[in-house]
Order: C-alpha cells, then sequence, then structure tokens
C-alpha cells in the first residue's frame, strides 16, 4: 500500500511541478514577473519533493516509469490549464474574400476595435482587418468571423504591449 501511495503523489506531484513550470513561463513571456516568482516558489518545492521521492529509492524503476509519466500527463494539463485562463493581448489579422465591410461593422458593434486596409491577392481586392484583442475574447471573434466569412486568412500574433488606439472592452450581448 505505501508503494501505491508514493507512486501516486510522484505522480500528481510530478504533474503539480510541470502545470506550474507552464503557467510561470507563460506569465513571464507576459511581463508578469511577481506572479511568476511566486508560482516558481511552489514549483520548486514540488519538484524537490517528488525528485526526492524518485532518487531515495532508484531501485524502485516504477517510480521513475511514474515520473515521466507524470511529467508527460503535466505538460498536457498545463496547455488545459493555460487555454482557460488565456492571459494576454493577440493581434488578429483576417484577411477576407467576402463580405470584408459587413464584417467590419459587426466587429465594431461588438466593441472590437478595428482598423482595415484594402490589400491585394491572387483573386483581386481584399481588404484586412487588423484587431487587437484579449486573449478570452479571441474565440468570440473568431466565431464571428467565421459566420460572416469562413475562408477568409486569419492569423493571431501574441502581443507583449499596447499603447494608444482603440482598446475597449467589448459591449455585452
Amino acid at each position: 500500500m505505501e508503494v501505491i501511495l508514493t507512486l501516486v503523489a510522484i505522480f500528481f506531484a510530478k504533474i503539480a511541478h510541470v502545470s506550474l513550470g507552464t503557467i510561470r513561463i507563460i506569465y513571464l513571456t507576459r511581463s508578469k514577473s511577481i506572479p511568476a516568482a511566486i508560482i516558481g516558489f511552489f514549483e520548486i518545492i514540488i519538484y524537490l519533493i517528488a525528485l526526492s521521492m524518485v532518487l531515495n529509492n532508484l531501485n524502485q524503476w516504477s517510480n521513475i516509469l511514474v515520473y515521466g509519466l507524470g511529467y508527460a500527463t503535466g505538460n498536457i494539463v498545463g496547455s488545459k490549464i493555460e487555454e482557460k485562463i488565456a492571459i494576454g493581448i493577440v493581434h488578429v489579422q483576417i484577411v477576407t474574400l467576402r463580405n470584408g465591410g459587413e464584417l467590419e461593422n459587426i466587429l465594431r458593434d461588438l466593441g472590437f476595435g478595428v482598423t482595415s486596409m484594402p490589400c491585394y491577392g491572387k483573386e483581386g481586392e481584399h481588404l484586412t482587418l487588423t484587431v487587437i484583442v484579449k486573449r478570452k475574447e479571441l474565440p468570440i471573434l473568431l466565431k464571428v468571423m467565421q459566420e460572416h466569412d469562413p475562408a477568409a486568412f486569419v492569423s493571431v500574433f501574441d502581443t507583449r504591449q499596447i499603447m494608444g488606439g482603440y482598446f475597449k472592452r467589448m459591449k455585452a450581448k
């Protein structure tokens, strides 16, 4: 029974360690060093506890295997947590293929700040719409875009900082 409890502890400690590491790195890339430092404090404590459980019993190959499984699972869990908290701002560029002006107006009516520029591609003139949004609002923007111009070309970039311009909370539906 003690062996099973040790394996479970190693597995979940490693998941917590890797998940916290993922979130810490995201905070660092978003220039949020204080939350990153706090997370890092707990991350390293959990890491040392899990590692010591493995190193104290190197003859137990199952500890090593579960440590690796916890690490792999932690990557999946960390990425899922990151998707849920959606920290930061993104730059969305939409090259419309049809209904460009209509899509531009709909996005503005929803409270998005939209910059529109004519552009030219293989099939002629289009509009390029540039929208800066909070990552949490990205699914809403993409859904609206998909409804009005499903063939549009969309690219999304992480943005570290914005200054000036029109960046307002979306209007409630």
